[in-house]
């Protein structure tokens, strides 16, 4: 479904991907781990169109994304949950899900009650300021929002980023939920045992590059991820 060949990027004069190849096919979760500064931001928002790359190719269903406008992207069904989430804090949650369906509208108060049905809390809160909510509640209604774009592909950018140990659970448990229903995800996660824990394959990144690659079970037991990422 994302197929990612030799893709160099550079802020300034500063290279921050060196030929990184990574491939996603449907129905998966993929996970990217690695450091902070590894690059993995980078990788998503190159996807995504927000970062220009230098050279390399993005297919995404056979659509070159280099060649397509940030704002044409979701329109091909490939959606972002961005690091931070990025909610829109002056709107409530409902209309911050009504942003989220703004390239298809078509039958938008049916995939908002979908939206209700697997975040009650969201429902509950649904006039509420976006900008008032948890930091758990602000992920739901990043996750939420993009589900509203009713997507074939989503890429989840730190969804655990700044959340109890409780509420990190439910994420990845609504991340599994969301995959089951077929929609395939990219997943960039510096809580690497979680991420490892729900995804069928993984990629790990150092300075750039890719250095690792494999069967996320494979990964989750190999010695030198475990002393890397998992504190071993």
């Amino acid at each position: 479904m994302l197929k990612v060949n030799d893709l160099e990027v550079s802020y300034g004069v500063v290279k921050a991907i060196h030929g990184v190849s990574l491939e996603v096919h449907e129905g998966e979760i993929v996970s990217l781990i690695g450091a902070n500064g590894a690059g993995k931001t980078t990788i998503l928002r190159t996807i995504t169109g927000l970062i220009k790359a230098d050279q390399g190719e993005i297919l995404f269903d056979e659509t070159d994304l280099r060649k397509t406008e940030p704002s044409k992207i979701i329109c091909l069904k490939l959606a972002h949950v961005p690091e931070g989430r990025h909610i829109f804090p002056q709107m409530t949650v409902e209309e911050n899900l009504e942003m989220g369906a703004f390239t298809d509208t078509r039958g938008m108060e049916t995939t908002m009650m979908q939206v209700y049905d697997r975040f009650a809390r969201l429902k509950e809160r649904k006039k509420q300021l976006a900008g008032t909510l948890s930091g758990g509640e602000q992920q739901m209604l990043a996750v939420g929002r993009a589900l509203m774009a009713k997507p074939k592909m989503i890429l989840m950018d730190e969804p655990s980023m700044g959340l109890s140990p409780l509420l990190v659970k439910e994420i990845f448990s609504i991340i599994k939920e969301v995959n089951k229903n077929g929609i395939t995800i990219l997943l960039v996660e510096q809580n690497a045992k979680m991420a490892l824990s729900i995804s069928n394959r993984a990629y790990v990144m150092e300075t750039g590059k890719i250095t690792m690659e494999g069967n996320a079970g494979d990964l989750l037991k190999d010695v030198r991820v475990k002393k890397a990422y998992l504190g071993q």
